[in-house]
């Protein structure tokens, strides 16, 4: 009996581990990112909609439970696919190549620089590409997750509707 107790505390606890480091990793790292802007603000402008570049990296643990906060909850999902165009930006801060640390700086810089708050970082394009707002989502977290209702507040107030 005992050892039944023992592996069934064994079992809870793998489960339990694997299941908080098993988040689907979200960002794709062999594209360049510069191009995956340029796609998502043609489509978005073409679309009425504006860009929302979560910058991170599938090392960001905080990066991926944004991710999937978003396509879990279907309120925020809705109001995100009717208004943006949702990219995950992959910023690896431990690139190999010197092409590769060029590409990184320039997508950076053309984010505005959104590192300086940590990460994930929330960009908004609008459809002609200009940063019009960068988001810490320090400030969108409640315990070791994400607020629902800070979350909504922040995609309504940059819909292109409120800001144009």
């Amino acid at each position: 009996m005992k050892k039944l107790v023992i592996l069934l505390f064994a079992l809870a606890v793998t489960t339990l581990l694997y299941s908080q480091t098993a988040i689907k990793k979200v960002y794709n790292e062999s594209i360049d990112p510069n191009e995956q802007i340029s796609d998502a603000v043609n489509k978005a402008n073409s679309e009425g909609k504006f860009v929302v570049c979560q910058v991170g990296g599938n090392w960001c643990k905080w990066c991926l439970r944004f991710a999937a906060f978003i396509e879990s909850d279907e309120e925020i999902k809705k109001m995100v696919d009717d208004n943006f165009v949702y990219i995950h930006v992959n910023y690896n801060p431990r690139n190999d190549s010197e092409a590769t640390k060029a590409s990184s700086a320039e997508m950076l810089a053309r984010l505005g620089n959104p590192g300086r708050f940590g990460y994930p970082a929330l960009v908004v394009l609008d459809g002609s590409g200009n940063v019009i707002h960068i988001q810490d989502s320090s400030f969108l977290e409640s315990g070791d997750g994400y607020d629902k209702g800070k979350v909504i507040r922040f995609f309504k107030n940059w819909t292109p509707a409120v800001v144009n």
